[in-house]
């Protein structure tokens, strides 16, 4: 199992630095749906693992004050700012099968965290990716945990997450609609563009644009 998902991982770091590499400049500079990240801070947080050690983390972590996100925040910007387009994505390519995993994640963790990352950047853009289904069942066969939901803030009670494109759902409630790698960028906490989302609660989870 974990040799099918390093083979998914990898796969899906290439794909991602094949679309970095065709991406305008001005593209690094637009939002991701990652709250006040551009898209070149979002690459710089998805590699950054491969940059900076375990012990280097943890020295970091310490000035952080053990917030992870701070820590984080602090690596991501800095990165953004002295790593150009060309660089961010040779990192990401060069390390496609880098056996990186998030405490306590593995490697479906891992797989889960570039994917989602990843459509950070393209539902952001607008670039119409499918997230091929074999890595996507992985993201929904672990339907990121209650603790996960917590520590991002969703809120789903009385909502039953519906994807209209594979058979899946998770709670109960009024039915919340959309393709399935939509409804993990809910779970994870993210407001998506207008029209993505289809039910009573999509506003709750929708980013309007006037």
């Amino acid at each position: 199992m974990d040799t099918d998902i390093r083979q998914q991982i990898a796969a899906e770091r290439r794909d991602l630095a094949d679309l970095l590499s065709e991406l305008p400049p001005h593209a690094w500079d637009a939002p991701s749906l990652c709250a006040g990240w551009r898209v070149r801070e979002v690459v710089a947080h998805m590699t950054m693992p491969y940059r900076h050690s375990g012990p280097r983390v943890l020295a970091g972590l310490v000035r952080a004050r053990g917030n992870f996100d701070r820590l984080a925040d602090r690596l991501a910007r800095r990165d953004a700012a002295a790593l150009g387009p060309r660089e961010l994505t040779a990192c990401l390519r060069d390390n496609a099968e880098h056996p990186w995993r998030p405490p306590g994640g593995g490697y479906a963790g891992a797989l889960s965290h570039d994917v989602i990352h990843g459509m950070d950047i393209t539902v952001a853009l607008g670039i119409d990716r499918r997230v091929p289904g074999d890595r996507m069942r992985v993201l929904l066969g672990n339907a990121l945990s209650p603790r996960s939901r917590r520590y991002f803030g969703v809120d789903l009670d009385g909502v039953e997450l519906r994807a209209d494109d594979v058979d899946w759902s998770l709670g109960t409630g009024t039915p919340l609609s959309g393709a399935a790698q939509d409804l993990v960028l809910v779970l994870c906490g993210r407001r998506l563009p207008e029209g993505r989302l289809r039910g009573e609660p999509a506003a709750r989870f929708t980013h309007f644009i006037h």
